[in-house]
């Protein structure tokens, strides 16, 4: 620790950011899940975690938003093989299901094979919670880095373990409120579904920059008092007709309760900036829309007690994607940092 300086080239250590603490003296560890079992486009989102530690080498640690930010403690899980491997077994079978519906078949026809993958997928999400727990029971923040979308739900049910009650602030290009899309029960496309129905901790869903999305998905968005939907459409009309972005994020803020968690898909951005994830939609935000919302709600009064982000996938002959994956990531460590240390520090005060 005593030889790490912020100011010089990252030099690759297997960590995020290439900083140097180890997971047990941090206060956020990143979880990598290379998993992307149920796409249902373009996969390659299992490669995310290892090319965004690699684009990570190339950030400079200084934050002007957050002092001393290369001092934030940020740990880094160790990718576990044994994920990839499974990951790439049950990919090929959930393929076999994806081709066979594209084909007119059943899902009768091929509900063995089903079964198989709804099994993996359960079991990763155990996983997930195994580890998030570990180090929650330390009073850590967990991170996730997928990976699909899918994979954040095992950390969202070990905070739920910790937190009576909390939201879930989801930037997004879908709603993700398929049920069993493709029959694939834990889908990428039905993680907030599963999300209000398997934890019943989640008071309230708060999507951002949604802009695809299908009628059932509308009507359970309308019909829950869980879910407010700030779509694309709707920021986009109030930004042309005067209605500031500040003004914006602060409703969006506001329509959150004390505690929050952060699921970012990387497709909530505009896909100009993340033109190799899984599904990229037209619309979307900048990353500067993102970082002063990010930012606000780290300045309220709300708690930031956990995050994800997913969908990061490399591209073939770019690391833009990865690039601008670390960026977000970065600003989601330090934010909830920032926030966390200010309401420390609020409570302390006679």
């Amino acid at each position: 620790m005593t030889t790490f300086n912020p100011n010089d080239l990252g030099v690759a250590n297997g960590n995020y950011f290439a900083l140097p603490y180890k997971t047990e003296e941090s206060e956020i560890v990143l979880v990598s899940v290379p998993w992307d079992v149920t796409t249902s486009y373009r996969p390659g989102t299992h490669m995310g975690p290892e090319a965004i530690i690699d684009a990570s080498l190339q950030i400079d640690l200084f934050d002007p938003l957050v002092e001393e930010a290369w001092k934030v403690k940020i740990g880094t899980h160790p990718i576990e093989e044994s994920l990839i491997k499974k990951n790439k077994r049950f990919r090929k079978t959930a393929e076999e299901i994806i081709k066979h519906l594209e084909e007119g078949g059943d899902l009768a026809e091929v509900d063995d094979i089903l079964g198989d993958v709804n099994t993996a997928s359960e079991e990763l999400n155990s996983h997930v919670t195994l580890v998030a727990q570990r180090y929650m029971s330390n009073g850590q923040i967990v991170g996730i880095v997928g990976g699909d979308h899918s994979v954040p739900l095992g950390n969202m049910r070990a905070v739920a373990e910790k937190f009576e009650d909390f939201g879930v602030l989801h930037i997004d290009a879908h709603a993700d409120l398929r049920i069993e899309y493709e029959g694939f029960k834990y889908s990428h496309a039905s993680i907030m579904y599963n999300v209000l129905n398997e934890i019943p901790q989640v008071s309230q869903l708060t999507q951002v920059g949604i802009r695809d999305f299908c009628q059932q998905e509308a009507d359970i968005i309308n019909d829950d008092p869980r879910i407010r939907c700030f779509t694309d459409l709707e920021i986009r009309r109030n930004s042309f007709e005067g209605k500031s972005w500040k003004r914006q994020c602060e409703e969006i803020v506001g329509s959150l309760p004390a505690n929050v968690y952060i699921s970012f898909d990387i497709d909530g951005l505009s896909p100009d900036l993340c033109p190799s994830t899984g599904t990229p939609v037209p619309g979307g935000l900048s990353f500067r829309e993102t970082d002063y919302l990010l930012h606000m709600l780290a300045l309220s009064n709300k708690r930031i007690i956990g995050f994800d982000l997913c969908e990061v996938a490399p591209g073939e002959s770019s690391e833009w994607d990865a690039n601008v994956g670390a960026r977000v990531l970065y600003k989601l460590c330090l934010y909830t940092s920032l926030n966390n240390k200010r309401r420390g520090s609020e409570s302390s005060k006679p």
